[in-house]
């Protein structure tokens, strides 16, 4: 650890020097899915780029309490429930699986805490009395809610000013409420909602406290990292370092928040409520994996990243040339893999997943020029390394490049380019030419190298 860690914490805004508060147990809280549909990619980057930092953390300090927790109560599970005539359960128990299954597609670990907000009812309706016994919530028709007035720091992350936050409100504010900016921390269920038996009457959550109880159930009061979508930083974070605040006496919530930026796709911020989303799902049917996460780390995390079909043939392209590498070292023993310290500067440095990438192409240019094997060996075992930190170049050179074909077809395609390259030595141009198109025809690409031509299948890719 010869270098620190530096983050960019959302609540200073500032570049910071990270150290946990007790360096034998780091914790991260990330906001999870909330699990009424699949996840699109722009729901993906988050955890993938956050899934970095975890192994990050893990590298440096050996150990890290990681929880990204599942949002399984809320009125659109309840819709989607009510619409399809089944319990919420049967909803939220299909899409956290499928989460589950497209976050690991992409490479993404399960965090070692994955806590869903109905199996915490009781420690949510217990920091909703402290708040209450606090002064700083109230009960009214059901409901009980959050008063802003009563905490003087609503509004320090967000820098949104509390007069201009109540302007802003609805129109038509709900007159339980007495402040338009006071927020929902239990609301009523009828008897066709799913809800819990509380001090107010059977009801539900609301969203901003399950986040709250769920990471001081699992992390403590306070904990070091907070991390989640720009999107969350108003209102949900900033009402979660409130009624979290104001529960523990005033403890700082979170010592340092991080926020990725938005992906934007056909002109406008991916989102379901926009309709122009692409599924994680679909896109893992048309696209290589990895050509999907190199997608999705190739801006900083703090910036919006534009995504289209081209992003991900670019990415794909690049891996290619990567794998490629791996396969002309295919001889070459690397040893133990080591994670580069130039990789690890670069992740250091606030998360610089492009800078990371850039060096991993510099890596791999630099192998493809060494012939001294000491050499080679040493840049083959940084190349994985370096993937290995990123979640890239995972898998064997041939499983990238190779279909699933029978070995006879191998045997018919090798005739043909030996075929071809004796066409063109004995200057049958005309043959060696038709033997090329008819290849290109069946997706079969040839690549001269200093062994001599090779020859790769295409990967099967469609377009997004």
């Amino acid at each position: 650890m010869s270098m620190s860690l530096h983050l960019y914490n959302s609540l200073s805004r500032q570049v910071e020097a990270f150290v946990p508060l007790d360096p034998a147990r780091p914790t991260m809280y990330v906001c999870g899915p909330t699990v009424y549909n699949f996840a699109h990619i722009g729901n993906a980057r988050g955890p993938v780029v956050f899934g970095v930092l975890a192994d990050l953390l893990r590298r440096r300090y050996g150990v890290l309490a990681y929880a990204r927790n599942i949002t399984d109560v809320d009125d659109k599970i309840n819709a989607a429930a009510a619409e399809q005539g089944v319990p919420i359960s049967t909803i939220t128990d299909r899409f956290a699986a499928a989460y589950r299954e497209d976050m690991s597609g992409l490479g993404v670990r399960l965090p070692e805490i994955e806590p869903a907000a109905t199996a915490h009812i009781g420690e949510i309706v217990t920091m909703i009395e402290r708040l209450i016994e606090n002064g700083h919530a109230y009960a009214a028709e059901g409901h009980v809610l959050f008063a802003i007035e009563t905490y003087d720091g609503y509004g320090k992350l967000s820098r949104r000013d509390i007069d201009d936050m109540r302007a802003g409100a609805r129109i038509e504010v709900a007159p339980y409420k007495r402040d338009a900016g006071d927020f929902v921390l239990w609301k009523p269920s009828t008897g066709d909602l799913p809800g819990w038996d509380s001090p107010w009457g059977r009801g539900r959550p609301g969203w901003h406290i399950e986040c709250s109880a769920m990471a001081a159930a699992h992390l403590g009061e306070t904990i070091d990292i907070h991390a989640g979508g720009v999107d969350l930083v108003f209102p949900h974070h900033e009402n979660e370092i409130a009624q979290s605040e104001c529960a523990h006496g005033g403890k700082t919530f979170a010592r340092f928040w991080l926020h990725n930026g938005m992906l934007n796709f056909d002109g406008g911020k991916m989102a379901k409520s926009k309709g122009n989303i692409e599924t994680v799902r679909d896109l893992l049917g048309k696209h290589p994996a990895e050509a999907l996460r190199y997608a999705l780390l190739s801006a900083h995390y703090r910036q919006p990243l534009e995504w289209s079909p081209g992003l991900i043939e670019q990415s794909a392209r690049t891996l290619d040339r990567l794998y490629g590498t791996l396969r002309e070292l295919a001889e070459v023993d690397a040893g133990t893999v080591a994670i580069p310290a130039s990789i690890e500067a670069a992740l250091e440095d606030d998360l610089n997943t492009p800078q990371a990438l850039a060096e991993l192409a510099r890596i791999a240019g630099e192998a493809r020029k060494a012939s001294d094997p000491a050499e080679q060996a040493q840049l083959k075992r940084d190349l994985l390394g370096a993937g290995l930190a990123l979640g890239l170049l995972q898998q064997d050179p041939a499983a990238w490049f190779v279909g699933a074909v029978d070995a006879g077809d191998d045997a018919r395609i090798q005739d043909l380019v030996d075929e071809r390259n004796a066409a063109k030595k004995a200057r049958d141009f005309a043959r060696a030419d038709a033997i090329r198109d008819q290849l290109a025809g069946e997706g079969i690409l040839l690549e001269d190298t200093p062994a001599g031509v090779r020859w790769v299948r295409k990967r099967a890719t469609q377009p997004a």
